[in-house]
């Protein structure tokens, strides 16, 4: 069995990192696909923004609930797993909402904040929020769910450490000492509807509202008085999230493509990834060009009856190909100096059409597991 079979089956999550635009979603849904067939109930969730993973598993909508794929799916792909393949898109929004309810000490601190500028503000658009409620919610189904697999699709990244870092950046806007310190006034009284005039003891703040304006100020310190008593409860949850991720349950799996500037990223994902001590099982390059042979030459078309100019067309073609196939040959090898001999590091080629249903997934598996698949 091949180390991402192994994988599949001694692991319950699969967090697939990387580089955005290089195939996540589709590696993603492939491996569920493979874990499902071989009879497990795999949950894909994702986080793609494009909401990819609807179309690559042929059904035409996925929300934020958990969608299980049919048996009629699965019979026009020609396929009959022995288990349950199920998939959602999170919704940021819900999941941060979610989260409010459950930590808010009263209906009324709950809805002070789901009704503040701010906080819709930050549950949709503040850096680190959509890596935060993705971790949230891979938590809350690990714990509430009876699935054998979960496959996370994790976001696109700008830079490496942003999956890893980004909820405590968050948890620090929630808890900024700063932000404390300048609205004193209207924390110690926690009050709602305290004039801005309350804040008036302070000529920072004072200051600041001439550029920010009073309301804003008066909004965000409506805001850390509503939070206020429910950050211990954000960082001990963020803290069992870490745990699950560093356990032995987890997997990482490194997805990337041979473009330059994917390889230096996931290089540098996965020196990330060892300098926070969390292992990774395996790495995947997709949409290679393969190395070809006995690429022909003109005088060979010529010889097999092709007429001139077509013939020279086509033997260029081959060369220009070949030279992509090297390029793309080089990529991994250089990737897999990085990772060492203990990271296997498989190649899905470059498809002649997008992978958009069932059946597609399931070519892709042909690549990923090199077995009978």
């Amino acid at each position: 069995m091949s180390q991402l079979g192994k994988l599949l089956g001694e692991r319950r999550v699969l967090v697939c990192v990387g580089p955005g635009g290089v195939g996540k979603t589709t590696c993603s849904a492939a491996m569920g696909l493979r874990a499902a067939m071989d009879g497990k109930k795999v949950l894909v969730l994702t986080i793609d923004p494009a909401r990819r993973l609807a179309n690559s598993l042929g059904i035409s909508a996925i929300g934020n609930t958990e969608t299980r794929i049919t048996d009629a799916s699965f019979r026009s792909a020609r396929l009959s797993p022995k288990g349950q393949l199920w998939a959602m898109t999170l919704d940021m929004k819900l999941v941060w909402d979610d989260l409010v309810r459950r930590h808010a000490p009263s209906e009324k601190r709950r809805d002070q904040i789901l009704g503040n500028r701010l906080y819709r503000q930050l549950s949709t658009k503040l850096a680190g929020s959509l890596e935060y409620m993705a971790m949230e919610k891979l938590f809350e189904l690990a714990q509430s769910r009876d699935y054998d697999l979960l496959v996370l699709d994790t976001p696109p990244t700008v830079h490496a450490l942003d999956f890893l870092e980004a909820p405590n950046r968050l948890l620090d806007v929630l808890d900024n000492d700063a932000a404390r310190w300048l609205l004193t006034p209207a924390l110690a009284a926690g009050e709602i509807g305290l004039k801005f005039g309350s804040l008036g003891a302070s000529y920072v703040a004072r200051t600041l509202a001439k550029f920010t304006g009073a309301q804003l100020l008066q909004e965000l310190a409506q805001f850390l008085v509503a939070f206020r008593g429910m950050y211990e409860g954000f960082k001990e949850r963020a803290t069992l999230v870490k745990a699950l991720l560093e356990s032995e349950q987890t997997g990482f799996v490194l997805v990337t493509s041979p473009q330059t500037l994917a390889v230096d990223e996931a290089i540098f994902f996965a020196r990330a990834l060892r300098e926070e001590q969390i292992p990774m099982q395996a790495a995947i390059m997709n949409r290679v060009y393969p190395q070809q042979t006995g690429a022909p030459s003109v005088a060979t078309l010529r010889a097999a009856g092709v007429e001139e100019t077509l013939a020279q067309t086509l033997a260029q073609t081959a060369q220009d190909y070949a030279l992509l196939a090297r390029a793309d040959h080089a990529a991994q090898l250089r990737l897999a100096s990085v990772l060492g001999p203990e990271i296997p590091l498989h190649s899905i080629p470059r498809f002649v059409r997008d992978v958009h249903d069932l059946r597609g997934l399931w070519e892709v598996n042909e690549h990923l597991f090199g077995d009978s698949a």
